[in-house]
């Protein structure tokens, strides 16, 4: 053993034995296990030492070794382990003797979770390899897909591309790490620190990977961050200046920038590129080159078909593209729905007839082309436009000009005929009522037969596992398909879904997470024989907690704990033949016959319902006057038979709902943090109930608190704002499903989480309206109001689902037009609800054929919204309630309406106002 050697193994704190010096295998062995030493205790450092002195042969025979230990660490989260994973990544890095292994190894997923590539280690052993072993294994590594916010191993990839002088990988993610190390690149000493220009004509990976950047995705943050206010120190200003001083062909950047933004991507990606295109700022003979790609962009996002139409404009007026641009670009921007665009779009073709009167015939045609936008102010400034070119372009127009009045507002059709010489619209009245089309109103989906099998257990639990947000029939088929064949034959059910336990092992909710579907798995393990439902957990030395509960379980999540605590807990002794409380179908109600008819068999198999059971089968059963279900129920004699007898003559009564003024303003004077207290920025149209109760059971029998819970009387406060937790206290189709015969009661008690949605800005929370709407029970003030937040929610998304509630209450006949029209009427004026988000959703509902109602809900908003202060928008509701009081023939003064009218002025609201008090005033 040479002297170094010696001096490294006993460095690692290995001593060798007597006359080791005389046998090199020997010496080798010791080397051997010194590395494997190292690497178990995590002493990295010593990791390239100890490999110098092994040879090939040595360190092939560490591989298996190495394979086992990163097995065996694979998955904790102590220091040590985080200590030794990083050691393995070195010595397996120095171990494999081909490129291809080596980069497999230094690779793998299980080693990019610690940052442990950027340690110098690596580097090292890396760099003692031959030139050649190197380049082949940082070409590997860089075809590799990045994971995270940051490559971990680019640090390692551009130093040796950097020293080595290979070619420089211009893979996606390769391009993406270059995009923000060189922006973050070490800047020196405070105040000598390099700008982001300099240090980029510096960089000689510059000319080969910035064409590349414009193919990148999701770039919009690295491109738009701007890291001091100097020049040439954001990613826009250095492109300019690499354009500038001809570092990078200013030509090729302009094309690159001009054809991502063609191509397309998410907005802010094309934000930023439009960011970059400006800071280059082409000439306007270099735009006229360009004139195809800027007529492209005018279907892009709004603010970039906004600059191409600015450059288009401009290019007009200096002579530099065809006249023909013009209406080019007229037929893809009148159709957009952004305003701003059309009336740019209109001024450009204005200006365009008075420098060229000879272009009035073409102008006017392609500002026909908005006479279809169903913005009505648009279609007036349109047809405005048209008026004042129509003697330039003269009679050889008319024509065409006819055939595109028919897309008109009927408000504007007598004018359109006037100026046209001819009736536009047949009559040019229409004022015949049209049909309502509504949607077949929704009938409830069985659930189905129960499973057959433990392989049809085992496979919905896994669809039930891999389901995001599972259906409410996967979930209640699955927890009764493990009861029932638990009870039938445990064995075989055990054996079927072990390899379903396998890949989804049982875990307790923990203490922030709610009671789901998802935890019907527990019942999975308890029949499996995993685990123990008559053990408490220790969970956050909590010692005793159950294991369906946390620390934050909502309300329904304690429902749903307890029907699966209750069912593991009878597997363990002795599974019932089924469940009660299953529904029949989608919703979660059950019918009364099989209520009755599940009672029956529990008394012929000498059964006893469990509580928890029968309470929520109980909630979930609608009283019934049918006779033969009633005498059925009357023969049942268990105490569970005759509690649910006196439960389907009687059930639990409808709450009324009583409106409750919510604004509880600032109750403190220490500042806020994000969200926090965020009652104190909110007034609110909310609602309280009084609470009901079923009948008692034969012997004075009540639900168990759980089910009492869903149905107590409930109020806004500030407690119970400050009860609720944000990230769990989201209502799903499982909650409903608990009461499905009872949504007044859910409206009122989710009513927060709809409002949030308006006043509050939320996203996501009006979905589970139509889910509302679709279940049973009265439809009263609290369902009403939910569904008026709904449609005056900030995002799209929302009030279309919205909107779909209110078809489907409307086709069921349980829609009151008149009562959401003054809930919106107020909710408008508190200003909770903006007037341009609710027409929106209105139009929507009209344009699907349901005219009468959404005539039926403007006509009761009408006078709160016209009665005060007039909002941002409200021209808008008045142009739907237009066109719905038309098509529906309404008939019949509105005063608000009628004062509103009357106002001198000639805004658009005092012209649609006109036009309602017209249409009513009309005979009939």
């Amino acid at each position: 053993m040479s002297t170094g050697t010696a001096e490294t193994v006993k460095a690692a704190g290995t001593v060798p034995t007597a006359g080791s010096e005389g046998s090199a295998g020997s010496a080798g062995s010791e080397a051997v296990e010194a590395l494997l030493a190292a690497v178990r205790e995590g002493r990295v450092g010593e990791v390239p030492g100890l490999l110098a002195v092994l040879g090939p042969a040595e360190r092939r025979s560490c591989v298996p070794a190495l394979k086992e230990l990163r097995r065996t660490t694979r998955g904790e989260w102590s220091k040590e382990a985080n200590r030794r994973m990083c050691a393995l990544l070195v010595a397996g890095a120095g171990c494999h003797p081909g490129a291809a292994g080596a980069a497999t190894w230094i690779g793998a997923r299980d080693f990019s979770g610690g940052s442990w590539a950027r340690n110098p280690a690596l580097a090292d052993v890396v760099e003692a390899q031959p030139v050649e072993w190197q380049i082949e294994v940082v070409g590997r590594l860089a075809a590799k897909r990045g994971s995270g916010w940051s490559w971990d191993l680019y640090p390692l990839i551009e130093r040796v591309v950097r020293r080595t002088g290979c070619t420089v990988p211009a893979s996606d993610d390769f391009v993406a790490e270059w995009l923000r190390s060189a922006a973050g690149a070490e800047r020196g000493p405070r105040g000598n620190a390099t700008t982001l220009l300099e240090r980029l004509r510096t960089d000689t990976f510059t000319s080969v990977l910035l064409p590349r950047v414009f193919e990148l995705a999701d770039v919009s943050w690295t491109l738009d961050y701007t890291y001091t206010t100097r020049s040439g120190d954001t990613w826009p200003s250095a492109i300019a200046g690499l354009a500038e001083s001809g570092h990078v062909g200013r030509e090729e950047l302009v094309d690159l920038c001009l054809g991502r933004l063609v191509r397309g991507g998410r907005t802010p990606d094309q934000r930023s590129f439009l960011t970059v295109l400006t800071a280059l700022a082409p000439t306007p003979q270099e735009y006229a080159a360009r004139v195809r790609d800027l007529l492209a962009l005018l279907d892009g996002p709004s603010v970039v078909a906004g600059h191409a139409q600015q450059v288009l404009a401009g290019l007009d007026e200096a002579g530099l593209v065809a006249p023909e641009v013009a209406g080019e670009a007229s037929a893809v921007v009148l159709f957009r729905s952004e305003k701003k665009l059309v009336r740019a779009q209109l001024a450009w073709l204005e200006q365009a007839a008075k420098r060229s009167p000879e272009r009035s015939g073409p102008v006017v045609l392609a500002a026909a082309e908005a006479f279809g936008h169903p913005d009505s102010a648009l279609q007036e400034r349109a047809l405005n436009l048209v008026a004042r070119r129509l003697k330039a372009a003269g009679e050889a127009v008319l024509p065409e000009l006819l055939l595109a009045a028919e897309a008109l507002h009927p408000t504007h059709r007598a004018r359109a005929g006037e100026l046209f010489g001819a009736p536009v619209g047949g009559s040019g009245g229409d004022d015949t009522a049209w049909d309502e089309l509504l949607p077949p109103a929704p009938v409830p989906a069985p659930l189905g037969e129960p499973l057959a099998t433990p392989a049809e257990v085992a496979e919905e639990l896994a669809v039930l596992r891999a389901a995001e947000q599972p259906d409410v029939a996967v979930f209640e088929r699955v927890l009764d398909g493990l009861v029932r064949h638990a009870h039938r034959d445990r064995a075989a059910l055990a054996g079927a879904l072990e390899p379903v336990l396998r890949v989804n092992p049982w875990q307790d909710v923990g203490q922030w997470r709610d009671c789901g579907p998802g935890d019907a798995l527990y019942l999975a393990a308890v029949v499996a024989g995993q685990a123990d439902p008559h053990r408490r957990g220790f969970v956050f030395r909590n010692k005793g907690r159950e294991p369906l509960r946390g620390t934050h379980t909502t309300d329904y999540g304690k429902v749903l704990a307890a029907r699966i605590t209750e069912a593991a807990e009878r597997i363990a002794t002795g599974a019932p033949p089924y469940l009660l409380a299953t529904p029949t179908d989608a919703t979660g109600a059950i019918a009364a016959a099989t209520l009755v008819e599940r009672l029956a068999g529990y008394e012929a198999a000498g059964a006893a319902a469990g509580p928890a059971d029968l309470g929520a089968a109980l909630l979930r059963t609608a009283p019934t006057a049918d006779p033969a279900v009633l005498a059925a129920a009357d023969r049942l004699t268990s105490a569970a038979g005759r509690w649910a007898a006196a439960w389907l003559r009687e059930g639990v009564p409808a709450q009324a709902s009583e409106r409750v003024h919510f604004a509880p303003g600032t109750g403190s004077k220490r500042p806020r943090r994000y969200e926090e207290r965020w009652w104190e920025d909110v007034r609110r149209s909310c609602v309280a109930q009084r609470g009901a109760h079923g009948p008692a059971g034969p012997a004075g029998e009540r639900l168990a608190p759980e089910f009492r819970t869903l149905l107590e009387g409930t109020e806004p406060s500030v407690a119970r704002a400050r009860r609720w937790n944000e990230w769990l206290w989201e209502p799903t189709a499982h909650w409903a499903a608990m009461l499905p015969h009872h949504r007044e009661e859910l409206a009122a008690r989710w009513l927060d989480r709809f409002a949030d949605c308006a006043d509050r800005e939320r996203r996501g929370g009006a979905p589970l309206l139509v889910v509302l709407a679709e279940a049973g029970g009265p439809a009263g003030l609290a369902l009403h109001l939910a569904l008026g937040y709904g449609l005056g929610a900030r995002f799209p998304e929302d009030r279309a689902a919205a909107v779909d509630a209110l078809l489907v209450l409307a086709a069921r006949g349980d829609l009151d037009g008149a009562l959401l029209g003054r809930e919106l009427g107020e909710l408008v004026a508190l200003g909770t609800v903006k007037p341009n988000r609710l027409a929106g959703a209105l139009t929507a509902a009209a344009d699907t054929g349901a005219h009468a109602t959404v005539w039926s809900v403007l006509a009761a908003a009408l006078p709160a919204v016209l009665g005060g202060e007039i909002l941002r928008g409200t021209a808008d509701l008045l142009t739907v309630a237009a066109d719905t009081a038309r098509r529906s023939a309404a008939r019949g003064p509105i005063p608000e309406v009628t004062t509103a009218a009357a106002r001198p002025g000639t805004s658009r609201l005092l012209k649609e106002a006109r036009t309602l008090r017209d249409l009513l005033a009309a005979t009939p």
